[in-house]
C-alpha cells in the first residue's frame, strides 16, 4: 500500500470519527437543554410550594406561651417541670 493510500484511509477514519463525535456532542447538548428545563421547572415548583407553606404558616395561630417570668421563651414550662422533678416526659404516663 502506498503512502498516499495510507493517508487517505487515515483521513477517512478521522472524518468518520469526527462525524460520530459531532453526533454525540449534538445529543449531549440536547440532553443538557432538557435537563436544564427540568431543573428550572423543579425550581419553580419548589418556590411555589415554599410560598404555599409560608402562606399556611402565616394562617396558623401563634402558640400560647406559658412562660414564667425569668424563664427563657424557648423553654416550655412542662419541659422544665418534668426536668426539675426528675420525672421523664411521657405524655402517656
Amino acid at each position: 500500500m502506498s503512502r498516499i493510500d495510507e493517508l487517505t484511509d487515515r483521513i477517512e477514519r478521522l472524518l468518520l470519527r469526527h462525524e460520530e463525535l459531532r453526533r454525540t456532542n449534538d445529543l449531549l447538548a440536547q440532553q443538557v437543554t432538557v435537563i436544564t428545563q427540568e431543573r428550572d421547572s423543579l425550581r419553580a415548583r419548589l418556590a411555589a410550594a415554599r410560598g404555599r407553606i409560608d402562606a399556611l404558616l402565616d394562617k396558623l395561630p401563634l402558640p400560647a406561651t406559658g412562660v414564667h417570668p425569668g424563664m427563657d421563651a424557648d423553654v416550655d414550662a412542662d419541659d422544665t417541670d418534668a426536668a426539675d422533678h426528675g420525672h421523664p416526659q411521657n405524655p402517656d404516663a
